[in-house]
C-alpha cells in the first residue's frame, strides 16, 4: 500500500507522461508535493521502485518509467503515447542520395476521426550517425490533425543525444518531409549522403550546426554543400 505522498508523486508523473511523454524535473515533483527539499522526492521515488511502480531508465537524464498503477486508482493505464512537438505493412520506400522517399501514408476513417498511417522508414541516430535508414518496416497509426498538410514519415530513435529535447532511445519520431529548416528546427538530416542523424539545426552564417541536445555530445560544424534537410521533427509516440 502506498503512501499518501507516494501515491501523489506517482500520479502526478503519470500524468506529465501522459501529457508530455516527459518525466517532471525534480523541482516540478518538490514544487507539485510542496516539499521542502528534493531529497525528500528522491526517497519517494526510490520507494516507488521498490514497491515495483516505478522505474529510473539508466544514463537518462529525467528518464522515468510508470510501470504500474495502484489497483485503486482510476486513472488510465500506462498506454502507447503520441505527443506533438509543436503542442501494418506498407510498401517500401528508399533512401538515397537524393534523400527519402516514402511510400504514401494510408488513411483510415473520416472526419474527425482520421486516423494515418504512416510508414516507419527504419532507425535514426539520436547520437553518432549510423548508415542510410532502412526501408519502410512498419506502420505507426496518428491522428490526421496532428500532422497537418504534406507527406510525413516515421523513425525509430536509438541512443540519446536528444534527451534534453524530451527525445529518448526507443522513441517514434514524426517526421514532415521537407528539404528546408529554419534555424534552431530538430531535423532528419543527411550528411555527406550517407550518414543519417536528428540533430537540432543551426544556421552560422554559411556553415550548418548539428546541435545535440545532452552537453556528452559535441556540436557537428559543416559546409551547406555537406548536409541536406529530409525533413523536420512535428511529434513523437512513445511507449511506456
Amino acid at each position: 500500500m502506498l503512501t499518501r505522498k507516494q501515491y501523489e508523486l506517482l500520479m502526478f508523473i503519470h500524468e506529465r507522461l501522459r501529457e508530455t511523454g516527459v518525466a517532471p524535473s525534480f523541482d516540478e515533483m518538490k514544487e507539485a508535493l510542496d516539499l521542502r527539499s528534493k531529497s525528500g522526492i528522491h526517497r519517494l521515488i526510490t520507494a516507488l521502485e521498490e514497491r515495483g511502480f516505478l522505474r529510473r531508465l539508466a544514463h537518462r537524464a529525467r528518464a522515468l518509467e510508470v510501470i504500474k498503477l495502484p489497483e485503486n486508482s482510476n486513472m488510465p493505464k500506462p498506454r502507447a503515447r503520441t505527443v506533438s512537438a509543436a503542442g501494418h505493412k506498407p510498401s517500401l520506400g528508399v533512401v538515397d542520395g537524393g534523400g527519402i522517399r516514402p511510400p504514401h501514408a494510408k488513411t483510415i476513417g473520416s472526419g474527425s476521426k482520421k486516423i494515418i498511417e504512416v510508414p516507419i522508414m527504419g532507425r535514426i541516430a539520436a547520437g553518432t550517425p549510423i548508415e542510410a535508414l532502412q526501408n519502410a518496416t512498419d506502420n505507426v497509426p496518428v491522428a490526421e490533425a496532428m500532422l497537418g498538410s504534406g507527406e510525413h514519415f516515421a523513425l525509430e530513435v536509438t541512443g540519446d543525444s536528444m534527451i534534453n529535447a524530451g527525445i529518448l532511445n526507443g522513441d517514434t519520431v514524426l517526421i514532415h518531409r521537407t528539404d528546408d529548416a529554419s534555424s534552431g528546427d530538430i531535423v532528419v538530416a543527411l550528411v555527406d549522403s550517407h550518414e543519417a542523424t536528428l540533430k537540432r539545426l543551426r544556421k552560422r552564417g554559411s556553415q550548418i550546426a548539428l546541435e545535440a541536445a545532452n552537453p556528452a555530445y559535441e556540436t557537428r560544424i559543416f559546409g551547406p554543400d555537406r548536409v541536406k534537410v529530409q525533413g523536420r521533427l512535428v511529434g513523437l509516440v512513445r511507449r511506456y
